[in-house]
């Protein structure tokens, strides 16, 4: 079940994104030969509609749209028939993507990552709408329902991480063996608790519709002259909102979000040059897999926001300048527009599948990682 919600939330998010492309060069009148569901071989052709092959492809982690001169494909005229002549394309002649303008060939590479951030924004908008889990210290603090204490980061290494520990956790009681308990379940009570606590702490939590049980002990050393067993915890309710203030807040929040996220990402690649890069808590498929299941398992409106977060990433890392992504093949508009040159076809398709490769050479790292958090 949670490989199936997660190829749904992949193939929305990849869905929208190739739409962006799709729509964009459709509207800059780019012929675009084919719109794929994952990646081939083919399974089978869904139909055609307004010059464009609709297919769905055996590999489902992701898809694609065919648009006509995009790959710098060498000697292509700007006017051909479609390679997928004879499968119900090519009756349409469309203009190549060189003919057009750099400013739409720009927009339609950019186009994708549009679409992901504005989804993005319905998303959160529709979590607004339904009911987000949110910190009560916000601007809408008084309207957030039933605030109870959650856990919303862990440590790595932590007795927390160490005993199973989720973020989004509810903690619904705390104990030590000699029966006390904190005066008050929240942040600051149960950090004195711990800090103060001589013995083997007993914790129940919810998770979704799961109540379990932990036993800490409690750590020096992790924090400057403090016990602590690795969690920083806020009180976290429901926010309802009505349609328009949902609208509002969740175009703030996908703003938000993807400042952050894309702060976060240069930090990343500014350590990676200096060789200090820490991509312990980066997660591959097979990671994301885990994260969507227990986002499931704690919600709609958790999955909701997950799938929201996951389509900023993804807008995020597409924009990067680097071969075979978005943000590379947009450094080479800008280019050729500053230089009035083209750019020679075998340099261009040399960067894009040597780009191409050391990207799947990263997902396959990651991956192996995520593999070995398995066991």
């Amino acid at each position: 079940m949670t490989f199936l919600i997660f190829l749904i939330v992949l193939g929305a998010l990849v869905f929208v994104h190739e739409l962006g492309h799709f729509l964009v060069a459709k509207k800059a009148g780019v012929r675009v030969d084919e719109f794929g569901f994952g990646y081939p071989p083919r399974a089978l052709i869904i139909g055609k509609k307004w010059g464009t092959l609709f297919t769905l492809n055996w590999i489902p982690f992701g898809g694609f749209v065919k648009i006509f001169g995009e790959n710098y494909e060498e000697g292509t005229p700007p006017l051909a028939p479609s390679p997928l002549q004879g499968e119900g394309v090519g009756d349409e002649v469309g203009k190549n993507f060189t003919q057009v303008s750099k400013k739409w060939q720009a927009t339609i590479l950019a186009s994708g990552v549009i679409f992901n951030i504005i989804f993005a924004w319905f998303l959160f908008s529709l979590g607004f709408m339904i009911g987000l889990p949110t910190s009560v210290e916000n601007d809408f603090g008084a309207a957030v329902k039933n605030p109870v204490l959650t856990i919303i980061d862990i440590l790595p290494d932590s007795p927390a991480q160490k005993v199973g520990l989720k973020t989004g956790d509810k903690v619904k009681s705390l104990s030590l063996d000699n029966g006390n308990v904190p005066r008050e379940l929240n942040p600051e009570s149960v950090s004195n608790f711990i800090n103060n606590s001589a013995s083997q702490i007993s914790m129940e939590i919810n998770r979704g519709k799961e109540v379990l049980n932990f036993k800490l002990t409690p750590e020096t050393g992790m924090v400057e002259n403090k016990k602590i067993i690795g969690i920083s915890m806020d009180m976290v309710g429901i926010l309802s909102l009505p349609v328009h203030k949902a609208i509002y807040e969740g175009g703030r929040t996908a703003f938000k979000i993807t400042y952050l996220t894309a702060g976060g990402l240069l930090n990343l690649i500014k350590n990676a040059a200096r060789g200090e890069a820490d991509i312990s808590n980066v997660a591959g498929p097979v990671g994301i897999v885990g994260l969507v299941g227990d986002a499931s398992r704690l919600g709609l409106a958790y999955l909701i926001t997950f799938t929201a977060l996951i389509s900023v990433n993804l807008a995020i890392i597409n924009l990067i300048p680097f071969p075979a992504l978005d943000g590379g093949r947009i450094i080479f508009v800008a280019i050729e527009g500053i230089t009035k040159k083209t750019i020679n076809p075998k340099i261009a398709q040399i960067l894009n599948t040597a780009g191409f490769a050391l990207l799947i050479i990263l997902m396959l790292i990651v991956t192996y990682r995520d593999i070995l958090r398995l066991f």
